[in-house]
């Protein structure tokens, strides 16, 4: 037993600062303590995080239907205590106004959990400094020597570390940062992904500056350096080469004994409230059971290094559930744990999140109205008649469906083509292909608000090209212009479509692949061909989408319908684990694409016709679970690695294909098997220890519900991903990897733009007689005959700004317009028009 005295939070109204937060909808902020008082942080600040300060961070995301909120409060390793408790007070205060549900996490310098680094895709950078914590803010504009750490690989962390050579070591990279020269030095086992988020945030520095040069060096590549970019490189002195002097990837900062910790040594603790005192008993250790939770109390689980979790009865008291975290806190530093590295994570009853339920052997499966599947499936609801005036006459309800009505408005599309938009024939509505980007204006009337409201949606499909998808940004932002700014405006991902999205299209929404764009850069379009096989996913016309799958029998799978189009004849599959709803949509489909009959077959009664069509009979997804409505357990996905001398796994939320990183071995969890997938650049020895590790795993499961003797554990290698597995993926691209480009092309690439970037900006400062880096205008550029520039690039113009150097009326005549009209035009525009004369 354990005695902690309680804090006392004080109450109060609800910050000024977080008024502007729309509840009950996806939303993401970042707030700094500054004098003791919360500051929002401006979005092209996001990452960067000084040292001396306290932050609180929001997140609202919409997940599979449901939103998920989450606040973390951040403190810098020289934060005073003072901003510690304001922010830890303030994220109560956040934690009110949300009603108690967002699960809150306390967030330490270097010991981020990984929900909190997800956030930032480009990692996070410390900065040394601080408001009022007794340190100085740096100037980010003035060029002073920095030298950055750069380590990890699925979210990086970038910190600056002293400017000398005991710094550095062979496993990480470093960025050495002298305002005009930027290095990126790779150490020899540095991984890729590394390497990649290094040039990442060079590219980053050096867009925050004038002009500056990037060079990436490999260990060992710094001792050919002349002349100024050595003398630059040695930072006066403090990396003189002649003192080098590089540290082994095994030197590198960390605490093995605290990562090395296992979760069998998990332990439960009820909190009860006595008198002004926090009596914490334990309760169990071992495996835990959900029914050892009561809803009048709190309780604290200890799963060692690996985390301390606080649950919060639906019943316990207020004053409990708000010093819940601070108490926490207190009951860590009592066990006498490193407090300043143990995540500490807080959840209230019925907004529990899956890491915490798989901490329990045993978690009741929620209780639904109608079937509903878990795991990357649709909700197998019962079907009924919806009402869309409910969702104005109630709010609550509306942010609950994400619904704002059942899609029965307005709705115009264009298909983005050449960077304009194209108007698509009202026949194709709901045909999308996955090689091209849309923009949709969705009109609905509110009489409650009276009058008109506005959606602008674009869509961007996977295999769509960069330019296509920067085009569609702009062109719904341009039509949020025209419609006075009154639009809401959503960008969506193919395969992350929401639930208001697919009820457009009442039920008949397809995507396909190919189209304009994809990854062959084809003219022409792609046509979709005589054969081809559609997946079909949804329970009615409100949630219901079709895509392409590849037209082969390890395509199917037994928890879906699938609708087979050909010449003969179209067929719908229906598998062993789908609903009379299911089917029914499926048929829906099928009338859609064709006004033939179909013929409809259920799994185990397929004709040798059918067979043919998918290129003859071969095995697919047929798992008994999966014909089950109800999945319980959510597949889990881990990365591992053995880095550190040790196996390690750390958890991703909310997985994709991308999730999946092709230097290391991943380990997915999905309940009754256990897969290992091993990148094509993983290391000999993690391959090796790959069967091992899934054992580990399983062996460090706080559940102790399987015997890793016994669990069955599959071992798959990168592009030979089994049907079975492919299938715990929302969707999956079987050329994600192929048409990759190596991490020396891109490195060349980086350095070729850095260095003609960089020759320009030389031969300005030349011609301008300093070195302030003034711009020309367009008079003052070297005039140089079109069929020479069209011809070759001399070497005193920098490729990208050819046209400047035509006089004005070649220029007049060659672009069809004078040059301020061309420097009026968006930048795809400008790019269009010079690809059309040969001046790209």
């Amino acid at each position: 037993e354990h005695l902690v005295t309680m804090s006392q939070l004080p109450q109060g109204a609800i910050d000024l600062a977080f008024k502007s937060i729309p509840l009950n909808k996806p939303y993401f902020a970042v707030w700094r303590i500054e004098e003791m008082k919360v500051v929002a942080v401006p979005k092209p600040q996001w990452g960067n995080f000084y040292r001396g300060d306290a932050y609180i961070v929001y997140s609202c995301l919409e997940i599979k239907g449901r939103l998920e909120q989450h606040v973390h409060f951040w403190l810098g390793s020289g934060c005073s205590q003072d901003e510690s408790t304001v922010a830890a007070f303030k994220t109560v205060e956040l934690d009110d106004l949300c009603g108690g549900a967002p699960v809150q996490h306390r967030e330490v310098e270097g010991n981020e959990s990984l929900a909190f680094l997800a956030y930032f895709k480009k990692g996070i950078k410390y900065n040394e400094g601080g408001v009022k914590s007794g340190l100085s803010h740096v100037d980010r504009d003035s060029h002073e020597p920095k030298l950055y750490q750069v380590k990890g690989k699925r979210s990086p962390r970038c910190r600056q570390v002293p400017m000398e050579w005991s710094s550095f070591n062979s496993g990480d990279v470093f960025i050495n940062d002298q305002g005009r020269l930027i290095f990126v030095w790779n150490g020899s086992q540095s991984s890729r992904r590394e390497r990649l988020k290094a040039m990442e945030v060079a590219r980053s520095l050096r867009d925050e500056r004038s002009s500056a040069e990037l060079l990436v060096l490999e260990e060992g590549e710094e001792s050919t350096l002349e002349g100024e970019q050595k003398e630059a490189f040695e930072s006066s002195g403090s990396l003189a080469l002649s003192a080098r002097q590089i540290a082994p990837a095994s030197a590198a900062a960390s605490d093995e004994e605290f990562e090395r910790t296992t979760a069998l040594s998990i332990r439960l603790f009820r909190c009860s409230d006595e008198g002004g005192t926090l009596r914490v008993m334990e309760i169990s250790s071992g495996p835990l059971h959900h029914n050892m939770l009561d809803t009048k109390d709190v309780f604290i689980i200890d799963n060692a290094n690996h985390g301390v979790w606080i649950w919060c009865g639906r019943l316990s008291s207020k004053n409990e559930k708000r010093a819940a975290m601070t108490n926490a806190l207190s009951f860590v530093e009592k066990l006498g744990k490193h407090a300043s590295r143990v995540q500490v994570t807080r959840v209230n009853e019925g907004c529990e999140t899956t890491q915490f339920k798989q901490l329990f052997q045993t978690w009741p499966a929620p209780q639904y109205s109608g079937k509903v599947a878990g795991g990357n499936r649709i909700a197998k609801t019962v079907q009924t008649q919806f009402d869309a005036s409910t969702m104005h006459q109630s709010p609550k309800l509306a942010a609950q469906t994400r619904m704002v009505d059942d899609g029965s408005g307005k709705v115009q599309i264009w298909r983005i083509e050449n960077m304009e938009l194209v108007p698509q024939d009202r026949v194709l509505y709901g045909q999308f292909y996955g090689g091209d980007s849309y923009v949709i204006q969705y009109t609905y009337s509110v009489k409650e608000a009276g009058g008109e409201r506005y959606i602008v949606y674009f869509w961007q499909g996977r295999k769509s090209s960069q330019d296509e998808r920067g085009a569609s940004a702009l062109h719904a932002t341009a039509l949020d212009d025209q419609l006075g700014g009154a639009a809401v405006q959503v960008r969506i991902v193919q395969g992350k479509e929401p639930q208001h999205f697919l009820a457009l299209f009442k039920g008949r929404m397809i995507v396909f692949d190919g189209g304009k764009a994809g990854w062959s850069k084809d003219e022409k379009d792609q046509a979709v061909g005589d054969t081809y096989l559609l997946r079909i996913r949804g329970t009615n016309a409100l949630n219901t989408k079709a895509e392409q799958v590849p037209t082969e029998s390890g395509s199917l799978n037994s928890n879906d319908t699938f609708v087979l189009v050909s010449r003969q004849a179209i067929f719908i599959w229906c598998g062993k684990g789908t609903t009379g709803d299911e089917r029914e949509v499926a048929k829906d489909i099928a009338k859609t694409i064709s006004r033939r009959d179909y013929v409809l077959l259920c799994e185990g009664q397929e004709t040798e016709v059918f067979w043919q069509l998918l290129g003859g009979r071969g095995p697919y997804q047929s798992d008994k679970r999966l014909q089950e409505a109800n999945m319980a357990f959510e597949p889990r996905l881990f990365q591992c690695s053995n880095a550190k001398g040790y196996f390690t796994a750390e958890e991703i939320s909310n997985f994709t294909q991308d999730d999946l990183v092709e230097e290391d071995v991943m380990l997915l969890d999905t309940g009754d098997e256990v897969y290992i997938w091993i990148g094509v650049d993983s290391n000999e020895a993690e391959r090796q220890a790959a069967l091992q590790a899934a054992v580990d795993y399983l062996k460090s499961d706080p559940t102790q519900s399987r015997d890793p003797d016994s669990a069955p554990i599959y071992r798959v290698k990168q592009g030979h991903e089994p049907p079975v597995f492919i299938g715990f993926f929302p969707s999956w691209d079987y050329q994600m990897w192929s048409g990759a480009k190596s991490y020396e092309q891109m490195k060349q690439e980086f350095q070729d733009s850095s260095r003609q970037l960089d020759r320009v900006d030389l031969a300005s400062e030349s011609l301008n007689g300093s070195g302030g880096g003034v711009s020309l205008s367009f008079g003052e550029y070297k005039k140089i005959p079109y069929q020479t520039l069209r011809q070759k690039c001399p070497d005193s113009v920098r490729p990208d700004e050819k046209e400047l150097h035509l006089t004005e009326e070649e220029f007049h005549k060659v672009f069809g317009m004078s040059y301020p009209d061309f420097a009026n035009l968006p930048e795809w525009k400008k790019t269009n028009a010079k690809k059309a004369v040969g001046l790209f």
